[in-house]
């Protein structure tokens, strides 16, 4: 279902995070997808992008692009309404259906515990993990410098996530489950996506694939 306002958006948000799993529901896992979404220059045209590679191996296996018009506009906390809409387009078109989908983005570390992630994982009915390059809300202690070195996102009282050293000495990742993963599996998950850089090898690759000539295919309707 696609939002047209923001008091609908809010009110799917407080509808579907009902249906949220935090616990692991996932059995073995062979493929692992990563989505990211791109704009272009008005951002009036939105352009998801998802590549599939092996797990852990972290081979490309297949990807695949959509453009669609935006269809809804930028603000903090609904971006999944903005950004969901296109990133089905290019499910539709895989073969491979990916155990673990890991969002560019938010998943339960949300006002309202349902960030991208949560989105998605729920739609598909898919495991979904929110990889995101910064905080959005909640405090944390500074973890180690290590590889590995975490520490819990707190809100409210709550664990919403987890901030997580990818690479030694670099800034680290803010992770949280998205559906069906709990978030110890969500943590061993990344850092076994993170083998040489900061940043998930899923990340990179549908990073790259958002930015390519192959993603200025024809505007789906």
């Amino acid at each position: 279902m696609i939002a047209t306002s923001l008091a609908e958006a809010k009110a799917l948000q407080q509808a579907w995070r009902s249906q949220v799993i935090l616990t692991d529901q996932l059995g073995p896992i062979d493929t692992v997808a990563g989505l990211d979404v791109a704009f272009d220059g008005t951002g009036g045209i939105t352009k998801g992008a998802i590549a599939v590679l092996t797990f852990p191996e972290l081979t490309l296996v297949e990807q695949a692009t959509a453009q669609i018009p935006t269809t809804f506009p930028y603000i903090p906390g609904f971006l999944s309404f903005r950004e969901v809409p296109a990133l089905l387009k290019a499910w539709e078109q895989l073969t491979t259906r990916p155990d673990l989908l890991l969002c560019d983005g938010q998943g339960y570390a949300h006002p309202r515990r349902f960030g991208l992630a949560c989105h998605l994982g729920v739609l598909l009915d898919r495991p979904a993990i929110g990889v995101a390059k910064s905080r959005f809300i909640g405090t944390h202690e500074e973890p180690g410098p290590e590889k590995g070195d975490w520490v819990p996102l707190m809100d409210q009282g709550e664990v919403i996530g987890a901030v997580v050293r990818s690479r030694p000495h670099t800034k680290p990742l803010y992770i949280s489950v998205g559906h069906k993963i709990s978030l110890e599996r969500a943590i061993a998950s990344i850092l076994q996506c993170t083998p040489k850089y900061r940043l998930p090898e899923t990340t990179r690759q549908a990073d790259r694939l958002s930015k390519t000539p192959e993603a200025e295919a024809a505007i789906i309707p």
